[in-house]
């Protein structure tokens, strides 16, 4: 069998950042996807560090986590909630990545005395970075450029896209370039020309752009559209208007709507006798927008003003809220506000309360706060990661009688470390080295909610955490009616908890919002919303 010849798409973005280059990217992926493609996206990210896992989710929003262990930017979250399928390590490349090989290759000698420059050594790295993916069969890669044209940290990613558009060929690349047109309330315009000098800067850098997608709050009219044609050197039909939409779930129906995907075959000389069938997309957008239930939980977290650092969560909600017709309203609960005396009125009304991961020692008493208070008023709870580590923590104190039962991670010197790091860790020092990372199998127990829920006993989910729950105080926990329902069949290792005499208080170490995905709402978030409705 021939391989493939893969095409490439690079979408770059000028003006301001946070446009949305990932939601354009994921949603061009679902439509190439439903004519008949093979498509993976990959995001390209200026930024030094050598992956996000220790960046303040403040700084960049959640770390998201893929099935093979990498920690990566969130919008390999959208990509993946887009396509309905797994992305890897390979799908996001940092230049703090990129200069680590470069420096490791030097030290070794393999540049042969060369003088090591960003032109051809770094260049070439991201090359190969690019075209790893390639090597899986895909048809089309589509590889997203975080920050902006002019940006000091992605001039050698623009460089890099030059040379490949060069080598590659006709119609074997293309650019897609995200713009923004403002408006200006005072003249009740659109105006093109930031739009005009980022095309301008992208050209400077030998780079044509391709396609154009314009940002705006309102339609453009044709005389504007015509305008940014002629000045930015794309045919008519290659000016894409990318509105500001009430969901982003609407955006690849808008952007099909403009014929996106058939002006993207054309430049890339694809032809498909598909048309793209988003019928289950349509479906599930129009279940999204008109609800027949609602019902509202409390998010307890420590990062909730920016509701970024929990998007997974907050889509998971969407994904299994859609499906069962039911509107989530989520409660943004800041846990270092909790206290004894305010925790009533805090989450009065709420249906459900899911308590967040996290590290650190920052608002974690709220959190035990919140699951006592969960566990006392029968109130449907799932704790997600440190979520199931603070259940831990509560029942320990509250009913077991260990007032000062800790996590390791706040306490070293607990009497009682319920939640503790495993012994073969505890002399690693590089930070993402003791990390329990990636996907992870675990055996869940005959006749357990955990088990209905999933209709199965053997299941894999993601995981992204250090420390763990301290299996010495198992029986302990069990005979008193706190279930551990999962655990992981080779280490044993404690993966759910669970009370049976309760409408739904579930705690998993693992990241069930990873996997939901809107084809494959997860089954667990499901069965918590439904939990929810049926406590109001």
């Amino acid at each position: 069998m021939s391989k493939k010849n893969t095409k490439y798409i690079f979408v770059t973005g000028g003006v301001t950042s946070s446009l949305g280059k990932g939601i354009v990217s994921a949603s061009l992926g679902l439509l190439l996807k439903s004519r008949g493609f093979n498509v993976t996206i990959q995001k390209l990210d200026p930024y030094i560090n050598i992956d996000p896992g220790t960046l303040n989710p403040y700084e960049h929003g959640e770390c998201y986590v893929t099935e093979d262990g990498a920690e990566t930017d969130l919008d390999l979250g959208h990509y993946e909630r887009y396509l309905d399928a797994p992305t890897s390590q390979n799908n996001n490349v940092t230049t703090g990545k990129i200069y680590q090989t470069v420096i490791e290759k030097e030290r070794k000698g393999d540049f042969l005395g060369k003088t090591v420059q960003v032109i051809p050594h770094i260049t070439n790295e991201i090359k190969r970075r690019i075209k790893i993916l390639s090597k899986q069969n895909y048809d089309i890669i589509i590889t997203e450029i975080g920050g902006t044209v002019g940006d000091i940290e992605s001039l050698p990613y623009i460089e890099t896209v030059r040379q490949l558009k060069w080598e590659l060929g006709e119609s074997n690349s293309m650019v897609i370039h995200l713009t923004l047109l403002p408006y200006l309330a005072s003249s009740g315009e659109l105006k093109t020309k930031p739009s005009q000098h980022s095309v301008r800067q992208l050209m400077e850098s030998g780079i044509m752009a391709d396609v154009l997608v314009c940002r705006t709050e309102h339609k453009i009219p044709k005389d504007q559209r015509a305008k940014l044609a002629q000045f930015c050197n794309v045919p008519l039909e290659n000016v894409i208007e990318c509105k500001d939409m009430e969901t982003i779930y609407e955006v690849p129906m808008y952007l099909q709507k403009q014929n996106f995907d058939d002006v993207i075959l054309k430049e890339l000389d694809l032809k498909s006798d598909k048309d793209a069938d988003l019928k289950d997309w349509k479906t599930f957008v129009k279940k999204f927008q008109n609800p027949k239930r609602t019902v509202e939980i409390a998010l307890v977290g420590k990062y909730v003003s920016l509701q970024d650092s929990y998007i997974s969560i907050a889509e998971a909600f969407k994904h299994a809220g859609a499906d069962l017709e039911t509107e989530v309203k989520v409660r943004w609960v800041y846990s270092g506000d909790i206290t004894e005396e305010n925790i009533k009125d805090t989450l009065k009304g709420v249906s459900g309360i899911l308590v967040a991961p996290g590290f650190g020692d920052r608002g974690i008493e709220g959190k035990v706060l919140t699951a006592k208070y969960a566990r006392e008023n029968k109130i449907p709870m799932l704790g997600i990661c440190l979520g199931m580590q603070i259940m831990t923590i509560e029942f320990a104190r509250n009913v077991l009688g260990h007032t000062k039962a800790n996590s390791m991670e706040f306490d070293t010197a607990t009497p009682d470390p319920v939640i503790s790091i495993m012994e073969e860790q505890k002399n690693v020092i590089d930070k993402g080295g003791t990390m329990r990372l990636g996907a992870w199998k675990c055996a869940l127990k005959n006749g357990s909610k955990l088990h209905d829920i999933y209709g199965s006993k053997n299941i894999s989910e993601r995981h992204r955490h250090r420390y763990e729950f301290n299996s010495d105080y198992l029986q302990e926990f069990e005979k008193n009616g706190f279930l551990a329902t999962g655990t992981n069949p080779e280490t044993g290792l404690v993966e759910a908890l669970e009370l049976p005499d309760h409408p739904f208080y579930v705690g998993v170490q693992y990241h069930p919002e990873y996997k939901s995905t809107v084809a494959t709402p997860h089954p667990l978030f499901r069965a918590f919303i439904k939990a929810c409705e049926t406590s109001k």
